[in-house]
């Protein structure tokens, strides 16, 4: 009888630990990303000749190339690269040469430099189009448009595009920032979209290609797993930097609200071991600094002095004060409103010493990056800016909806 009990007790919890998992977030050990669904996808290749966009970040959960993966599978015919190049080697804004693979031996073809989009002659050659790039989940990170260009080209063409998806490392929840404004349109922020946006690389291609009007013949192959309260460390996947100054993962979180203070006379950390975790010049106060800011009990994030000297780029050689982001609770930390809090923080601390680059100039970095004049004319209060980014975030989040796949 207590055999029988115990069998009955045992079996009813593997029947409730069961029904748990099926009903709750899917099992990370079953995730997957685009790339490695090819076989279940495969009649998308089959009989076609293949072309892929893709760099070191293209790779699956046990750190093969989708350059190897494709070559192996499908009649792989010519590569192409996106800014930092096909292996990641290349400095941000440094011009990318058309090459060849040494493992495979197919030419690849930059998409960035002068040309920035697949011609004609480059597309005559294949008759689909892959994407398999992993993103950072902030508008300006140019890798997106990259895959628009290239889809609008398809278009042109008459070829299809296929995203291999891959998780957008900083969740799928979460929107933050003003919607770009259709006049500081650039390759850093080339459709109006939210600066943290929340969104899968395979999710903005359907937005980009309806939403926006490319219309291509755009297939994706979805992740298998996936949800949209992941963070890239929650997954089974090895992180691989998609850009020099994107070491971690949870750089990418800081970089989606910071990255905006390349607009101005501060350095983000380039050159140091702690790219956009470091905030600072030569004209700040370290301790005064961080006193201001952690006063303003921004939640989640806790701002340390800090004294660097980058090795490279803005202040080169020179000695820093500023604060080191320490990102203490990632569920509760809002890169994007931590970002202008900071940068309010500092115009008013430096009045005579901050600066905007190019500035008053209607097309200056800090309007490209933020996507509107509203911060670098300041005319707001804090509080203000705030609601006005809120109120954007309400309408991308209506606008997305329609487009999100997981």
């Amino acid at each position: 009888m207590k055999k029988t009990l115990f069998l009955f007790c045992f079996c009813s919890l593997a029947l409730i630990v069961f029904a748990e998992k099926k009903a709750g977030k899917p099992d990370e050990s079953d995730f997957k990303t685009g790339i490695e669904r090819v076989d279940e996808f495969f009649n998308l290749f089959k009989g076609k000749r293949i072309g892929l966009i893709t760099n070191q970040t293209g790779i699956d959960s046990l750190g093969r190339s989708s350059i190897e993966i494709l070559y192996e599978k499908t009649n792989l015919s010519s590569l192409f690269s996106p800014e930092h190049g096909i292996r990641g080697n290349a400095r941000e804004g440094a011009g990318i040469s058309n090459t060849v693979d040494k493992k495979t031996g197919l030419t690849v073809y930059s998409l960035y430099g002068k040309t920035k989009r697949p011609t004609k002659e480059m597309l005559q050659q294949i008759d689909v189009l892959c994407f398999d790039i992993q993103d950072v989940g902030a508008r300006f990170y140019t890798y997106i448009y990259t895959m628009a260009y290239a889809m609008e080209a398809c278009a042109r063409d008459g070829k299809t595009f296929v995203v291999f998806d891959r998780p957008n490392p900083i969740n799928g929840i979460n929107v933050e920032g003003n919607i770009l404004e259709e006049k500081y349109k650039s390759f850093t922020g080339y459709f109006p979209i939210a600066q943290r946006h929340g969104m899968t690389v395979g999710e903005l291609a359907l937005m980009f290609n309806k939403e926006f009007k490319i219309g291509c013949n755009l297939k994706i192959v979805p992740m298998q797993g996936w949800s949209r309260e992941d963070y890239f460390e929650d997954l089974n996947l090895m992180w691989v930097p998609p850009s020099p100054n994107i070491p971690t993962a949870d750089t990418a979180l800081v970089y989606s609200g910071f990255c905006i203070f390349e607009g101005v006379n501060i350095s983000v950390g380039r050159g140091t071991t702690m790219p956009f975790k470091y905030i600072g010049a030569p004209y700040i106060d370290a301790e005064a600094l961080a006193e201001a800011l952690n006063a303003l009990k921004l939640e989640g994030v806790f701002f340390k002095p800090a004294y660097f000297t980058p090795a490279l780029s803005v202040y080169k050689d020179e000695l820093c004060e500023g604060v080191q982001i320490i990102v203490r609770d990632k569920n509760k930390f809002l890169p994007v409103k931590a970002a202008i809090a900071v940068m309010y923080t500092i115009r008013e601390m430096y009045p005579d010493k901050f600066k905007i680059n190019n500035y008053p100039a209607e097309l200056c970095g800090l309007n490209l990056l933020s996507g509107t004049n509203k911060l670098s004319s300041m005319s707001l209060s804090l509080d203000e800016y705030f609601k006005f980014i809120e109120k954007d975030e309400k309408k991308f989040l209506k606008m997305r909806e329609k487009y999100l796949m997981y």
